[in-house]
């Protein structure tokens, strides 16, 4: 294919020609590479939150990719800046009829705080999703159930923001309201339901009929599918078996820690570490997991978020099951829909990745009569 002369020129003047070509394209690609970091940016940079004293390594990395990517349903969240109250401006509880929570707001601001609610959990069904008659302009009834539990779920956000604060806002001001949960959704993602035993009690029974069955509740692993229900909807200790080798005690004494229940600790904490999108020592030391006074701040964090959600289960979840129709019921023992971290934090460690979602709606952060001086000063 070649010329003859390049050929014999070739035979008898040979080259290496693999050694200069391997160096070439590896100095060509580290240029390329080089050229690509700058115009594109670092895939794998990130940045490190410090959990613990210095020396100790007790950090937390978030690749940027990751870390600068938004939740995808901060995009739809609708908010509105409340009305600065004016001086005797009638209230909604002395213009309508049957508004037993928000009727110390002004018309303008119940009004608002409806519009919002709509959009944040029956964005396509709009007032009739809990007002009967909202088509004639009656929007007194209580005969439909999600008008109802909407009530009590205003009660339970204006609880969570009011005396759960050390929770919700513990680095900054962040708080809860109705779009924490529902995205825009009439029923939560993420909620539960008790399901164990998992396997048949007459096929198997004991312990064994808690766990080895894929399930949302053991994050489908072969965990115990009984956490939630032992540690979120009861008020169960948290903990392993005794650390202490040929202890005096037996598993069937009261506060005697088993490996059942170390299992079952493992299950809520793989399920915790899951709904925040974290690793075990965003809350531990991890060469210290069972020394309280070596764990991070995020420990307490998540002390009292537990503690927070068991209130919100037992006081006003739970109670409502009589409230809810058939089909929004559990699909094992009929019972009402519970939350837990995931519902909330779907993958963050803060829902909507820190967004203050009572900042324009002080309605939602109390119980009693909402404060609007930032409202006013702003406008």
């Amino acid at each position: 294919m070649l010329p003859k002369w390049f050929n014999d020129w070739n035979s008898k003047f040979p080259a290496d020609i693999y050694k200069p070509a391997i160096l070439t394209g590896t100095v060509g690609a580290v240029v390329f590479a080089v050229i690509a970091l700058n115009q594109l940016g670092q895939p794998f940079a990130g940045t490190s939150m410090q959990t613990g004293p210095r020396g100790t390594g007790m950090v937390v990395h978030e690749f940027d990719s990751e870390r600068l990517t938004p939740d995808p349903t901060i995009a739809v969240y609708y908010t509105e800046a409340p009305y600065p109250p004016a001086e005797g401006e009638e209230l909604a509880g002395e213009v309508y009829e049957n508004v037993e929570v928000l009727g110390d707001l002004t018309v303008g601001n119940f009004s608002r705080l409806m519009l919002a609610m709509t959009q944040w959990v029956a964005p396509e069904q709009g007032c009739a999703y809990c007002h009967a008659g909202a088509d004639e302009g009656n929007f007194a009834s209580d005969d439909l159930y999600t008008k109802v539990v909407s009530r009590r779920m205003i009660q339970m956000t204006q609880n969570i923001n009011e005396n759960w604060a050390g929770h919700v806002n513990a680095n900054a001001e962040v708080g809860v309201n109705c779009f924490t949960c529902h995205r825009g959704e009439n029923v939560p993602s993420d909620i539960w339901y008790r399901i164990t035993p998992v396997h048949e009690p007459e096929a198997v029974g004991g312990w064994s009929a808690v766990q080895n069955r894929v399930t949302v509740q053991s994050q489908y692993t072969s965990l115990p599918s009984d956490a939630l229900e032992t540690y979120l909807l009861g008020y169960n200790r948290i903990g392993v078996h005794n650390l202490e080798p040929h202890v005096a005690e037996r598993p069937h004494e009261d506060g005697v820690a088993t490996w059942q229940d170390t299992e079952r600790t493992y299950s809520l904490m793989n399920y915790v570490s899951n709904s925040l999108g974290v690793n075990c020592n965003f809350c531990h030391n991890s060469r210290a997991f069972y020394d309280p006074s070596q764990v991070t701040p995020q420990w307490a964090t998540e002390t009292l978020g537990i503690a927070m959600v068991q209130e919100i289960n037992n006081d006003y979840l739970v109670p409502l099951q009589d409230v809810y129709p058939e089909h929004r019921l559990g699909p094992v023992y009929a019972d009402a829909p519970k939350a837990a971290c995931k519902t909330c934090h779907k993958g963050y460690v803060q829902p909507l990745q820190g967004t203050n979602v009572i900042a324009d709606w002080p309605e939602l952060a109390t119980s009693g009569a909402p404060v609007y001086e930032d409202a006013a000063a702003s406008n």
